[in-house]
């Protein structure tokens, strides 16, 4: 399993991300209630809205003119 943690770290691509404090302090609070780091529930939100911004998505070849 610990070569599996080292690919997936080796994976992910670092970044600069500039928040606001009371921001930065409601997430911060929001990933403690979690138990989760902070970069954990960044993450997580980004991956939770992902899914959702997928599942609104009209598929493709479906007509939506009328």
């Amino acid at each position: 399993m610990p070569a599996l943690y080292i690919l997936d770290m080796a994976e992910k691509k670092a970044f600069v991300l500039r928040v606001n404090p009371e921001m930065l302090r409601e997430l911060e609070s929001w990933a403690q209630q979690d138990f989760r780091s902070l970069n954990g529930q960044i993450e997580y939100l980004l991956s939770e809205a992902i899914k959702k911004h997928r599942r609104s998505k009209p598929k493709e070849g479906t007509d939506h003119s009328d």
